[in-house]
């Protein structure tokens, strides 16, 4: 099988992958999938992978051994890519977390497809019914964690103030400035964060922008070239999106999984934020 190019790959690529077998997943919220998903994809939704506990939600199970059922569950092999779509306009970058979710426990070959579902759809990918869907093949993945593309809480409080980091806050202007409007403990953003909604580097058909662009983009809020970039939001999955997108275009970047939730439920002394 040809190796993926990158985390990020066209629609003509994911159908390549796909039609040589590549397991396909739709990532998208159980709303949208219920107007259809595409043939030959497996549903899943990134709950599924994490803590239960509300200031943990945006945190993969610790369990690595419930992991691997899981992902062998929805087909995923060791040995096949995993091209995984989503809504970029409707949906939060589900397809990002996944394919972070899946890098992060050791799978090589985890791509988001750009414009996701619409534009597989657009490409001529046949849609079903979600109750239609074929029972997946059982996977033979097996869970081998890497930090390369995480960071803990406590790890990135210890960075704060480094010239060497920059603190990306994927989140809307408006939880950036202070709202809480999914039941954060506290609000406001992580201190030194600069903030970059997650959609500025896509266009208006869901696509992402330019390479050039994108790291204008940064550039702009303030983030060298040179830096590690850690992302967050409320619950990790923007943020896990925005790290897909930079380690696909050549930059350092990690996502702090637990993000607002998890900063905002501990000692305000310890993890304070700025309004």
């Amino acid at each position: 099988m040809t190796p993926t190019p990158g985390w990020v790959v066209s629609p003509a690529t994911a159908i390549q992958l796909i039609q040589q077998g590549a397991t396909l997943l739709d990532a998208r919220s159980a709303e949208l999938q219920a107007d259809g998903i595409l043939k030959g994809s497996i549903p899943v939704n990134w709950t599924e992978f994490t803590q239960p506990e509300a200031a943990n939600s945006g945190k993969l199970l610790a369990d690595d051994a419930l992991l691997t059922e899981k992902l062998q569950g929805i087909g995923v092999f060791r040995e096949r890519p995993v091209v995984v779509a989503a809504d970029p306009l409707q949906g939060w970058g589900e397809d990002g977390w996944i394919v972070w979710m899946l890098r992060s426990l050791g799978h090589p070959q985890a791509v988001m497809v750009d414009g996701g579902y619409p534009a597989l759809v657009k490409e001529g990918v046949l849609t079903t019914t979600r109750q239609s869907a074929d029972e997946p093949q059982r996977g033979d993945f097996v869970v081998q964690r890497t930090d390369r593309w995480n960071i803990d809480r406590d790890t990135l409080r210890a960075s704060l103030g480094s010239d060497r980091v920059a603190i990306l806050d994927s989140r809307e202007a408006q939880e950036y400035e202070g709202a809480t409007p999914y039941g954060e403990a506290r609000g406001g953003h992580i201190p030194g964060a600069v903030h970059l909604y997650y959609k500025e580097l896509m266009d208006a058909a869901g696509s992402l922008l330019p390479p050039a662009a994108i790291h204008a983009r940064l550039q702009k809020a303030g983030i060298s070239p040179e830096a590690e970039i850690i992302a967050y939001c409320t619950a990790g999955v923007r943020a896990a999106w925005v790290t897909v997108v930079l380690t696909h275009l050549g930059r350092q970047a990690k996502s702090y999984s637990g993000s607002i939730l998890e900063w905002a439920a501990g000692d305000p002394q310890r993890f304070p934020l700025q309004p």
